[in-house]
């Protein structure tokens, strides 16, 4: 045989073995943009189902990728050209602006997936140092003037305008309805807040490591995660008997997931989230869930309290945005008023 005829036949092996290693080789990327204390969550729900594609798709192997930031700052992120597969956020608003500004997903997007496309739900909570030294037990409490307060920033995360509408819906079943006194108390709470951090784990840096404030008021599931993560002896988690329903919706991004190749794994991923094993890990985390049989597994760690829906309360999350959280809305006004 030639010599150039071997040289041939070992450069066509070398090319075939360099193409099947590549063909074995090849990854896909899914990238979930999601609020800034779901880190934890979310990668321990992301292994599971990684470990499930990887086990279909033996020749593309899957790697999930995540993006946190307060949930308002995400979906601007999306807008500005972040080409996230799924968003996974934790106020409708944040989803909502995807298709109005961005044209980026269907209005339909919530009749998608079961639950109005939100598979775990929270409320909120308060996080108290050792022995609750202020004896905080429900809204009222919060307004004395002996208590400092830490929460998010409403106006870029939707943690603390949860914090905001729970508290003002609780305010109104103590006032029977009456704006003045609302406006009252609003204004007396807003004024007991230390700091305002942009997001809720800016906020938790501020309560536990800097040592700010008497109470943080955060997630359901970020309170009891800070207390297991840090000292659980060193903290107290406090549900009030009357709160809020805080929805965390999920899609995907229609326009990137076709830019990018992924809309069947984006929308197998956001699928899984509702299964009887991703509900599990969920509640590990100390989220709710819809899946009655996992809730029953763990009831003992979730406290009775009666939960009111945003759309009941305040009408549409549109309406709740233009009153509440535009320039010169609600907050701006009691926040003025709070230091004249």
């Amino acid at each position: 045989m030639k010599q150039t005829t071997v040289k041939k036949i070992r450069l066509n092996v070398c090319l075939a073995v360099v193409l099947l290693a590549s063909s074995a080789a090849s990854a896909i990327e899914l990238l979930n943009s999601s609020y800034d204390i779901s880190r934890e969550l979310f990668a321990a729900l992301n292994s599971g189902f990684e470990q499930q594609w990887n086990q279909k798709h033996l020749h593309e192997k899957l790697k999930i990728k995540q993006s946190h930031a307060g949930s308002s700052k995400q979906a601007m992120a999306i807008l500005q050209g972040l080409h996230a597969d799924v968003v996974t956020y934790n106020q409708v608003t944040d989803m909502q602006i995807l298709h109005d500004r961005g044209h980026l997903i269907p209005d339909s997007w919530q009749s998608r997936l079961p639950n109005n496309s939100s598979p775990f739900y929270s409320t909120m909570a308060f996080l108290v140092r050792k022995g609750n030294p202020k004896n905080i037990h429900n809204w009222h409490d919060l307004v004395r003037d002996d208590v400092k307060l830490v929460f998010p920033n409403p106006k870029t995360s939707g943690n603390g305008r949860y914090t905001y509408l729970a508290a003002w819906g609780a305010a109104s079943q103590y006032n029977g309805k009456n704006k003045i006194n609302i406006r009252s108390f609003m204004t007396r709470l807003l004024r007991n807040v230390v700091v305002f951090d942009t997001g809720g784990r800016g906020a938790t840096t501020t309560f536990v490591e800097r040592g700010l404030g008497d109470v943080l008021i955060s997630f359901e599931s970020e309170v009891n995660n800070i207390r297991h993560q840090y000292d659980k002896d060193q903290y107290e988690v406090i549900v009030p008997p009357v709160d809020i329903l805080a929805e965390f919706p999920v899609t995907w991004v229609d326009k990137n997931v076709e830019r990018n190749g992924s809309a069947q794994v984006a929308k197998d991923y956001l699928n899984y989230l509702y299964t009887p094993l991703a509900q599990k890990v969920i509640t590990r985390f100390y989220y709710r869930v819809y899946n009655p049989t996992a809730m029953a597994a763990v009831k003992e760690k979730f406290p009775d309290t009666r939960l009111f829906r945003v759309e009941d309360k305040f009408g549409s999350w549109p309406q709740v945005m233009q009153t509440h959280f535009s320039t010169g809305g609600e907050l701006d006004q009691l926040l003025t008023s709070g230091h004249k």
